[in-house]
């Protein structure tokens, strides 16, 4: 056995325990996650999840999409397809990974997806507004969700001008920090932070964390007031949605 020598993997606070990225959104009658990723059956059981009404995908890189075989489950217990809103680049690699979910002859008990193509359009879920974002991960297009007045963007480096606009108002911003050093395709601490005061969003909790961003305790306590570190099991409301 190779024992590792990262602080934040042998660290006994349970914030620093960190599954891959993804988020639940729930209102009065809709529940949406966002990303699939390889822990998605975990996150799942570990919440006691039982009803789903819908996933949506951010991008087709597979720590968000490697999980979703397991939807099975939910198809099993509602007795219907899971509706599933990606982009025409998610969309391509969900067909092509998960091809047998696809087929025109399909075997017993694959998942049961009923897929739509999000395009720069708001559209609804349930009783829930999505408002599309697109940010850039390097140079792959990537989708980041306005809902009501809460903003959850992974996996980005840049944001035009434009799409900054819609981010603006929003009560709470989840955003991606990989770690404290430059990155060719995602936000460091330095650069995040600077986003979230540039956005002027009054409560920020960073994700998509690396464990060279060093451990949560230590980190949270360099953090401007507002900014957060995000950690497995959070949960908060927001008021005021659309």
């Amino acid at each position: 056995m190779i024992a590792c020598p990262c602080r934040v993997c042998s660290s006994g606070d349970k914030k620093d325990k960190r599954l891959r990225s993804s988020v639940m959104v729930e209102s009065a009658s809709t529940r949406i996650v966002i990303d699939t990723t390889p822990d998605f059956r975990y996150q799942m059981l570990r919440t006691e999840t039982k009803t789903l009404d819908a996933i949506i995908y951010t991008h087709p890189h597979k720590d968000h999409i490697a999980g979703l075989d397991d939807v099975r489950a939910f198809n099993f217990f509602s007795g219907k397809a899971m509706d599933i809103y990606a982009n025409y680049l998610t969309e391509e690699a969900l067909r092509r990974d998960f091809y047998y979910a696809f087929e025109e002859m399909r075997y017993p008990g694959i998942p049961e997806l009923n897929i739509h193509t999000i395009t720069d359009t708001d559209f609804m879920v349930g009783d829930i507004l999505v408002h599309p974002v697109e940010v850039w991960h390097l140079r792959m297009p990537v989708l980041g969700f306005r809902l009501g007045n809460f903003t959850y963007i992974t996996d980005a480096n840049r944001i035009d001008a434009k799409e900054k606009e819609k981010i603006k108002g929003s009560e709470v911003l989840v955003l991606n920090a990989l770690r404290k050093e430059k990155h060719i395709s995602h936000f460091n601490l330095e650069e995040a932070i600077a986003l979230v005061q540039e956005l002027e969003v009054p409560l920020a909790y960073f994700t998509h964390i690396s464990h060279q961003l060093g451990l949560h305790e230590e980190v949270s306590a360099e953090l401007p007031v507002g900014i957060n570190l995000a950690y497995d099991g959070l949960e908060f409301t927001v008021k005021n949605a659309d």
